[in-house]
């Protein structure tokens, strides 16, 4: 099997995606669920940072792509109990 390199932003938020919608995680472990996702479709992660990680997710919850189901993005006013 070819390995696929290091991930893309898009794969992230993918991984990120898949990772929230499959198991009910807390944001210690989020970063290790990622990463290992990302692992087990084929890709590289060792430059891959915990910073990198949460910005994509932040920049996913800012624009609108998702809710922030971790509860961590500060002046986050699009929650569902609005």
């Amino acid at each position: 099997m070819r390995r696929k390199g290091y991930p893309h932003t898009s794969d992230i938020e993918e991984a990120i995606i898949e990772v929230l919608t499959n198991e009910d995680i807390k944001p210690a472990q989020f970063y290790d669920k990622v990463k290992a996702k990302l692992e087990t479709k084929g890709f590289k992660t060792v430059y891959m940072t915990i910073k990198r990680v949460w910005r994509i997710y932040e920049g996913m919850v800012r624009k609108g792509r998702m809710y922030d189901v971790l509860g961590v993005v500060e002046g986050y006013e699009g929650d569902l109990n609005e």
